[in-house]
């Protein structure tokens, strides 16, 4: 497996969770049940991104603006999850930031699968993508 096939599996598992997330209602164990799920994945998933794909990526000119800019993209990404943490579960606003959420993620997960692994698959080798694959992989089952 490559890291390319190891992210954009955890990237389905995320569409759907946000999928989930947004159908849900009012302040109930599903809501929160997802939320945290949603949560947690999103986290575990960035931090093992930014150490296993856009560190080893960041050193080549190339990739450097598109490693800031997906990094820049986690931060977005957190500040919306800290907003729904400080925000009642059967308030309207949640549901309008979890879509927001939902938005946001998924430009993210397209813009890495359309642009950033088509240029990170011309920098790295073979060798590199399927070590990267395994530490990222390692580190997901470590932190999930």
């Amino acid at each position: 497996m490559t890291i390319f096939e190891a992210i954009r599996h955890d990237h389905d598992i995320q569409r759907n969770l946000l999928d989930q997330l947004v159908a849900t209602s009012g302040d109930s164990k599903t809501r929160d049940a997802l939320f945290k799920a949603v949560k947690n994945e999103l986290e575990v998933h960035a931090d093992a991104e930014e150490r296993h794909f856009y560190k080893p990526l960041i050193s080549t000119d190339m990739m450097q603006d598109h490693a800031r800019h997906g990094i820049a993209e986690h931060h977005e990404i957190n500040e919306l999850i800290e907003a729904l943490e400080d925000t009642d579960y059967d308030s309207s606003a949640w549901l309008k930031i979890a879509k927001n959420l939902k938005e946001k993620v998924e430009h993210h997960l397209e813009d890495e699968e359309r642009t950033f692994f088509q240029l990170a698959g011309k920098t790295l080798s073979d060798t590199q993508k399927t070590k990267l694959a395994s530490s990222y992989e390692n580190y997901m089952k470590k932190n999930r």
